[in-house]
């Protein structure tokens, strides 16, 4: 019992850059951790409302409405957002404090370029769904660029060349999307953070894809491979966590309300992927 408990755990921590690598992106304002939910009567530096001003209130307010999903399941997911955050404080900023000590800036940035390249089936895959064939044929040059030219995707040459350089990224949810399926409910799943019916689908579809993970999916054999075969997804998620955590407090600074701030922008970083 105590094993199983463990492959969960790790399993899940595993899977938590998953939403994130969809969710967010530097070019569109967007967060994706997952955030607390501060009570509604609180900043998110714990100052009461009527220190923040009526303005600042309404003005935050109509933001979240601009861009949002439909919440039927709030009182829940707000429970699961605080959980989360109680996450990203106590264990995941720890551990990622160390991380970026350990490893300096050059080594994590290769770190992550490789992690990146080897998503490529993912993009190309459904980018091919898509029916952007040309799109699939620029990854593919992208990723023999990288993987011959770069080491192994640790550094990326690819970006020299105007073609191949600033491709956006597809995942399985665009797909879904491209394919007519509705968004459905907004969801905060635990550990995993904001997401929808829809792209929770479209998650398990990218972490289907994603090389990394298929060791992990396939295992068999004695326990000790299979301790060796976790490695690599958690890794993926080691890696992810300082980016991760720096959008999460870009979000959520001095919001009113942080989980609503997150929703907000996740909402708005979906609709900007899905008009790519």
């Amino acid at each position: 019992m105590k094993y199983h408990a463990l492959t969960l755990r790790l399993l899940l921590l595993a899977a938590s850059p998953l939403l994130t690598d969809c969710s967010t992106t530097g070019q569109t304002n967007s967060a994706k951790p997952s955030a607390a939910a501060a009570p509604t009567a609180v900043t998110a530096k714990g100052k009461a409302l009527d220190k923040v001003g009526p303005e600042k209130i309404e003005d935050e307010k109509d933001e979240y409405a601009a861009a949002d999903l439909a919440d039927p399941l709030q009182p829940l997911n707000r429970g699961t957002f605080w959980v989360n955050d109680q996450l990203y404080t106590f264990i995941f900023r720890p551990i990622s404090k160390g991380y970026q000590f350990i490893l300096p800036r050059p080594v994590r940035k290769g770190i992550d370029n490789a992690f990146e390249n080897v998503k490529y089936p993912v993009r190309v895959v459904n980018c091919t769904l898509q029916g952007k064939l040309k799109r699939a044929g620029q990854e593919t040059g992208k990723f023999v660029v990288n993987t011959v030219g770069g080491v192994g995707g640790i550094f990326r040459p690819a970006e020299r060349i105007p073609a191949l350089a600033n491709l956006p990224d597809e995942d399985t949810a665009q797909t879904l999307a491209k394919w007519g399926f509705p968004n459905g409910p907004y969801l905060v799943l635990p550990l995993l953070g904001p997401s929808t019916f829809r792209d929770t689908v479209g998650l398990a579809g990218d972490y289907a894809l994603n090389p990394v993970n298929w060791p992990y999916l396939y295992w068999y054999g004695s326990r000790s491979k299979h301790d060796w075969i976790v490695v690599p997804p958690f890794s993926n998620t080691l890696r992810s966590l300082p980016t991760q955590l720096d959008k999460y407090d870009t979000i959520t600074k001095d919001a009113v309300d942080p989980y609503l701030s997150a929703r907000s922008a996740y909402a708005q970083n979906r609709a900007e992927v899905e008009k790519r």
